[in-house]
């Protein structure tokens, strides 16, 4: 599975996550978080954002709008509550 495709679904399982779910994750995960503050200073992180906004911009990345992300969004949290 590609970096990419790990990414999504995380995102999407945090975007429907109950909460104590969610202050696990970032207990787990906060030292790393908090040292990503200076984000402009990881040049892997910056040449990753470099790469995808060159692959928008040339028509090979795949681009949501706000109201794409918001009505999938809206949809996600739609089926996490009739569970």
């Amino acid at each position: 599975m590609t970096t990419l495709a790990i990414r999504d679904k995380l995102y999407d399982y945090i975007r429907v996550a109950d909460d104590k779910k969610i202050k696990a994750i970032f207990m787990m995960l906060e030292d790393d978080i908090e040292q990503k503050k200076e984000w402009w200073k990881d040049k892997a992180f910056v040449n990753e954002l470099d790469t995808n906004y060159q692959a928008w911009k040339n028509g090979k990345m795949k681009v949501h709008s706000k109201e794409d992300v918001n009505a999938a969004i809206a949809k996600l949290k739609s089926k996490s509550s009739r569970k």
